[in-house]
């Protein structure tokens, strides 16, 4: 037998109590005794009230015994009094199951995630009845299951809805998650289980120093060669050229041999596939291997890579990068003198430049930009146009002036267009000075005002008051620079410098060049929506837990990461040795104790009842109604 809501301290204190209070009463009655008495007319009041002397000894022990037997059954009743040994006390268990993208892998006949639902449902078998068990998934991310739930079949659905992830396993933080859960359940805590492989994203979590670990392996003899990056980018030197590099891993145990093939499609699984290169490589056991290719293509299609034969993790044998086309700037020039302008516009091969007479000037013009050279247009271009040396009364922003002898005191700077732009003790001959807009785009200035301005909007607008090549400025550094400013800033996509990656989820490291302003760095997720990311000097991360395309946008680059390959692991998880392992065997329960509080409060009431009829005022009336005499009864 067992008390449940009382010791049996508190039990025996109540008790003791409860009788010295009793016993004090039978001892000393103060009570007032009704007398019967015939008429009132003889009755004298004493002086002096009667004095109540204390009894030394109890003239109803039976009715004491009675009562104190009562009594003691009612505290047991609410000490809930059981019979059968105390159960112990029930547990929170936290059973940590391995989601992440290497239980894709396969065994003969299974997968890895096969083999650790099964080891979790066994320990979910071992459990005692009255423990209660939180399920936990963990990857890159710990993500709760189920609540501390009771319910084994509750728990055996959410084992069964368990698939792997795209992420590496962070252990650490799913031990930290299970520590902190356990101390706010407020419920003593049970034990924390692993089930997985113990093949980790970066760190090893045995700095936490958990008593209660219990470690499920799951056996994983895999041999696995996998891709792990692929970097393209536009050559430098050939914008019809792809640089490829594809970085690769043996996870394995062996040594391996695979052929890396790389196609190239207009369309992911249409037609038109062609070879873009083939390499055969030898890989050593856990060694990482780096191998570059070039492919030559102005237009847009996808390219694949993938790792010949397959092996047990398919997984991360095939990446897939779509690749822009090289777009082109189609550039009309209006010149009498064309030779001024060619060798700049000749730099770069994204610019395809036609030059014409004025006298063939086509205010309909299908090019991307028109060039007027020092002449008025009888009506303006409709498409983006930039205007040198243009006569006053056709000039599309005021001549406020034509000065002569001019220094240039200022280049401004602050925005792309002057993005570089130096120059000391540069005089212009002749030169207009502009009346410029509110919103125009302020480039370079005399002391009389601006003589170089941008007008935003449609079309764009970029007038100059002198011809560079007509002034000291062709011996200038910053000529080619300027001219190379206005056509980005014309068409921006055209001068865009890509940076495609084929990665692995997770977290994203990108080193930004040292020019890169903060306030003009975004990161855009597939759909177009923002996505968060930390920048520390020129150092950008961000993390991603699900496959698709993340953009990053910073000035003229951008960096496009297609983030398909699934993320594996780092290290292996070095196990403390007071790790507890295997299928535990907790102690058989104990057959459920019996509740008794029923029938001794019924008992209780039953003898206070009893005292009641048998020594009460009730007997007492009773023998009162039976000494009267038969005419008083027959009247009452």
């Amino acid at each position: 037998m067992h008390l449940l809501n009382l010791s049996l301290g508190q039990l025996l204190a109540l008790f003791g109590s409860v009788s010295a209070v009793m016993l004090a009463l039978y001892l000393l009655d103060r009570s007032r005794r009704r007398q019967l008495v015939s008429t009132l007319r003889f009755w004298v009041s004493a002086e002096q009230p009667t004095v109540a002397a204390r009894r030394r000894r109890i003239q109803q022990p039976f009715s004491l015994l009675l009562q104190l037997a009562s009594i003691a059954m009612l505290l047991l009743a609410i000490a809930q009094l059981r019979l059968g040994a105390p159960a112990s006390a029930p547990r929170d268990h936290v059973l940590i199951l391995d989601t992440s993208a290497w239980m894709a892998a396969r065994t003969s006949t299974r997968t890895l995630m096969d083999l650790a639902r099964e080891r979790a449902r066994a320990y979910v078998r071992a459990v005692p009845p009255r423990d209660r068990i939180m399920l936990v998934r963990a990857d890159g991310l710990t993500t709760p299951a189920t609540a501390f739930e009771p319910d084994r079949r509750k728990l055996a659905e959410a084992i069964a809805d368990s698939q792997p992830g795209a992420t590496a396993l962070n252990l650490d933080q799913a031990l930290a998650f299970a520590r902190q859960i356990q101390t706010e359940s407020g419920r003593r805590a049970g034990e924390v289980v692993f089930v997985g492989t113990g093949k980790l994203a970066e760190r090893d979590p045995a700095k936490l120093g958990l008593r209660n670990l219990r470690f499920l392996s799951v056996p994983d003899a895999i041999e696995n060669c996998g891709l792990r990056r692929i970097g393209v980018r536009r050559s430098a030197t050939n914008a019809d050229l792809w640089e490829i590099y594809v970085s690769m891993r043996n996870y394995g145990a062996s040594p391996r041999t695979v052929t890396l093939a790389l196609t190239f499609s207009p369309s992911l699984d249409g037609p038109g596939t062609l070879p873009a290169g083939s390499q055969r490589i030898a890989l050593a056991p856990g060694a990482d291997r780096e191998t570059s290719f070039q492919f030559r293509s102005r237009s847009a299609g996808f390219l694949q890579a993938q790792l010949l034969p397959h092996d047990a993790f398919p997984a991360d044998d095939r990446a897939v990068l779509q690749l822009p086309a090289q777009p082109s700037l189609r550039v009309t020039v209006y010149s009498a003198e064309p030779d001024l302008l060619r060798p700049v516009l000749a730099a770069s091969p994204q610019v395809v430049a036609t030059f014409r007479a004025p006298a063939q000037y086509n205010a309909h013009d299908p090019a991307a930009l028109v060039i007027i050279d020092r002449f008025r247009p009888p009506t303006p271009p409709q498409a983006d146009s930039m205007w040198i040396d243009p006569p006053s009364p056709g000039s599309p922003v005021p001549v406020r002036a034509h000065v002569s002898d001019a220094p240039l005191i200022h280049w401004l700077t602050d925005n792309p267009l002057g993005a570089g732009l130096r120059t000391k003790d540069l005089r212009l001959e002749s030169t207009s000075v502009f009346e410029a807009a509110p919103d125009d785009l302020k480039i370079a200035e005399v002391a009389e005002g601006p003589v170089i301005v941008a007008r935003p909007g449609k079309p764009k607008i970029v007038v100059l008051g002198f011809h560079p090549a007509l002034s000291a400025m062709r011996y200038e550094l910053s000529t080619p620079l300027l001219y190379a400013n206005l056509l980005r800033w014309m068409a921006p996509e055209i001068f865009r410098r890509w940076e495609l990656t084929a990665g692995s989820v997770g977290t994203v490291k990108v080193s930004l060049d040292s020019d890169v302003r903060p306030a003009g760095v975004r990161v855009l997720r597939e759909d177009g929506n923002p996505a968060p990311f930390t920048l520390r000097g020129h150092s950008l991360e961000f993390f991603s837990g699900t496959a698709g395309t993340v953009r990053v946008l910073a000035g003229d680059r951008e960096y496009v990461y297609s983030l398909t390959l699934p993320q594996l692991w780092e290290s292996k998880w070095d196990v403390p040795p007071e790790t507890r392992r295997g299928i535990p065997r907790f102690a058989a329960p104990l057959r459920e104790a019996t509740d008794l509080w029923q029938w001794l409060a019924l008992a209780g009431g039953a003898g206070l009842l009893a005292e009641w009829i048998l020594y009460g005022r009730f007997r007492r009336r009773v023998a009162r109604i039976a000494r009267r005499p038969v005419a008083m009864r027959k009247a009452s």
